[in-house]
């Protein structure tokens, strides 16, 4: 079993309701991180049509046979990467907040549907009823979405690492409103008091990955999406931070060092 690995936080613009834009900015991200030397790369939450967006109703797709997710596995496959990534996902009559692992040969080998979703984004995402962890070459690795890794007593993050993940993936969409002064309330301390204790505690490396750009629809219209993306670590609170602001598309690439 491998050690380490280089993973890559690809921090992109996601506008809401442009599909077609969105994933072609994933399929660039996951090139240019691959070229960067990264094993893994972590993509954002419902990057297709954006977190919350009514879009999801015309656009999402089935998992793994959608358009969207077949794009993401030929990306993996093409570059040779494992690709973590959130997606909608259309299953009958019901959408998830979705999210796949796919490994480089372009198989979909973990795919999570989002269980502690916000109250009004209910109305249009039905409740997850899956958790799980797939093998990979530095181990087990587990899968959850935004919001999940502050569920009660953090709950979804420690079964996880309960279920030997060494690792765990998750897709964000992290918001704040639009006149939030970073200067004087930084933001991410409800990720570190929820990330921190469970990398300490079981030993898991935890990264969240969140895009940037504007909530233009739902009880979150008009607040913005602000990057800041995060890694914890078992020996130290923060190995990795993005930047953070409505702008900050960029790649965040770590060495992931596992005990």
């Amino acid at each position: 079993m491998r050690q380490s690995f280089n993973l890559a936080l690809a921090q992109m613009l996601v506008t809401p309701g442009e599909v077609a834009g969105n994933l072609a900015r994933a399929e660039a991200r996951i090139a240019t991180a691959a070229a960067q030397g990264a094993d893994i790369v972590l993509l954002p939450e419902a990057l297709d049509c954006g977190w919350s967006h009514p879009s999801a109703r015309e656009f999402a797709g089935e998992i793994p046979h959608g358009d969207a997710c077949r794009r993401l596995c030929a990306a993996a496959k093409q570059h040779g990467v494992f690709v973590c990534a959130g997606l909608v996902e259309r299953a009958g009559d019901r959408w998830f907040n979705a999210a796949v692992l796919v490994d480089p040969r372009g198989e979909v080998i973990l795919h999570h549907r989002k269980i502690s979703e916000l109250d009004f984004a209910r109305e249009l995402y039905s409740v997850g009823d899956r958790l799980g962890v797939a093998e990979t070459p530095w181990g087990r690795a587990g899968l959850m979405i935004c919001a999940d890794g502050f569920a009660p007593g953090q709950v979804i993050s420690r079964s996880l690492a309960l279920m030997g993940a060494r690792f765990i993936l998750s897709p964000c969409a992290w918001a704040v409103p639009a006149d939030h002064d970073n200067t004087r309330e930084p933001y991410g301390r409800l990720w570190l008091d929820n990330y921190g204790p469970v990398a300490r505690d079981l030993g898991v490396w935890i990264a969240g990955c969140s895009n940037v750009g504007p909530v233009t629809a739902g009880e979150w219209a008009g607040r913005k999406c602000i990057g800041n993306s995060l890694v914890c670590a078992p020996e130290r609170l923060v190995a990795a931070r993005g930047a953070y602001g409505e702008s900050a598309d960029e790649i965040v690439l770590v060495r992931v060092e596992l005990a």
